[in-house]
């Protein structure tokens, strides 16, 4: 990789943490009383989408160690956004499903992130676009070892 394009791109995650950092915070006013952190959100964010997911493959597509991963379910469900129920197909094992909470909450996130971008970009094509390359981004970083830094040379 040449510096052009390793700028590029070190330009390029480091706006994404930057904007990641500003619409994270930009949910607590609607939540009076009640905060998450980084991590519980990452992991709620996987419960949302995955319904009945495991609590190990949780930790596996957020990439957090399993201790981390158990505290931050325990916070959730401490706010009941998180429930746990047996596996009908196998009692040893739990499954994580979002709460009715859960859903207002992303109703909530929804009408408020909507209207924070709203007018940000107004070219559907090109927010199609950024939502492409961005998905791509996550599916590349969480599911390879190209998330794990290389040695420095």
């Amino acid at each position: 990789m040449d510096e052009d394009q390793e700028n590029r791109l070190f330009e390029l995650a480091d706006r994404i943490l930057a904007v990641g950092r500003l619409i994270h915070a930009s949910k607590e006013p609607a939540f009076s009383g009640q905060s998450w952190t980084p991590l519980e959100s990452a992991v709620m964010r996987v419960v949302d989408r995955e319904p009945g997911i495991t609590a190990g493959a949780v930790a596996q597509a957020t990439r957090l160690i399993s201790s981390n991963t158990s505290r931050a379910l325990r916070g959730l469900e401490a706010k009941g956004l998180v429930r746990r129920e047996p596996d009908p197909a196998d009692a040893r094992r739990v499954r994580l499903y979002p709460t009715d909470l859960a859903a207002e909450n992303l109703r909530v996130l929804r009408r408020i992130w909507s209207g924070l971008l709203d007018g940000v970009g107004d070219d559907p094509a090109a927010i199609d676009t950024t939502v492409a390359l961005l998905r791509r981004i996550e599916t590349e970083l969480g599911g390879s070892s190209r998330a794990t830094p290389p040695e420095a040379t």
